[in-house]
């Protein structure tokens, strides 16, 4: 498929994406930039873009394969991905299995305490409020999304939840919490968009509890390109027995 290269429409903290010559396509690019909280942290990590974009299509596919419905189309190179477009909507879907991050700020739990069921959260997708945490309520009377749209995420995120499990646990790999974006097509269907990497997972080793994801990023806990390439070759090692 030709695309066109020089027509931007949007970029943001990780990626850019770009129009092509058909309407409900577009192409995205995926950078090295690096932030974290809420962009006050910035960096790079080298090698980033091309992991998360391969890594998210691997994942997509294997999300599409099992009846989850995703923006994916096709993979154009190691950065750069066709998918259709989508108007965002703008709710942060987090799913936790595991305490960590902001959870065990406020609630006052201790970071690795197994949660006894997966736990949904929605946060507003706003970025100078700093996405804050919303009930469905908030989402009703913002008109972010209707009482049935926010039952279909929290039902796609558990079952998301469920088969990257699964996934990540053949890769030796603990999902301990992981955020998702949802976008709605032309027609009103929603999709899950975005990523998965770990930009937008919390994933431990499941021997050591090692972290192999953005913490390394904005806790400083240094070899941060060599955990993104880890869990990369494990999902890849993985995808291909």
């Amino acid at each position: 498929m030709h695309v066109l290269a020089t027509e931007l429409l949007y970029e943001g903290k990780a990626k850019k994406v770009y129009a092509t010559e058909q309407a409900d396509v577009v192409r995205v690019v995926y950078k090295d930039d690096a932030t974290a909280f809420n962009g006050q942290k910035k960096g790079q990590i080298v090698g980033k873009g091309s992991i998360n974009n391969q890594m998210s299509n691997l994942l997509f596919s294997y999300l599409e394969s099992n009846g989850v419905a995703t923006h994916f189309i096709e993979e154009l190179s190691e950065r750069e991905t066709l998918v259709r477009k989508v108007e965002i909507v703008p709710i942060e879907v987090i799913v936790r299995n595991i305490a960590a991050g902001s959870f065990t700020k406020r609630l006052g739990v201790a970071e690795g305490t197994d949660l006894t069921e997966p736990l949904v959260e929605f946060c507003y997708k706003n970025d100078e409020l700093g996405d804050p945490l919303i009930t469905d309520d908030h989402a009703i009377v913002l008109h972010l999304a209707t009482r049935e749209e926010l039952a279909a995420l929290r039902r796609q995120a558990l079952e998301i939840d469920r088969l990257l499990q699964a996934k990540f646990a053949e890769c030796d790999l603990i999902l301990v919490d992981f955020k998702l974006e949802f976008g709605r097509l032309a027609d009103g269907t929603i999709v899950l968009a975005d990523e998965i990497s770990p930009d937008t997972c919390r994933l431990w080793d499941v021997h050591t509890r090692k972290k192999l994801d953005k913490d390394r990023f904005r806790q400083d806990l240094g070899d941060v390109e060599d955990a993104y390439q880890e869990v990369f070759a494990r999902i890849r090692k993985g995808q291909s027995q």
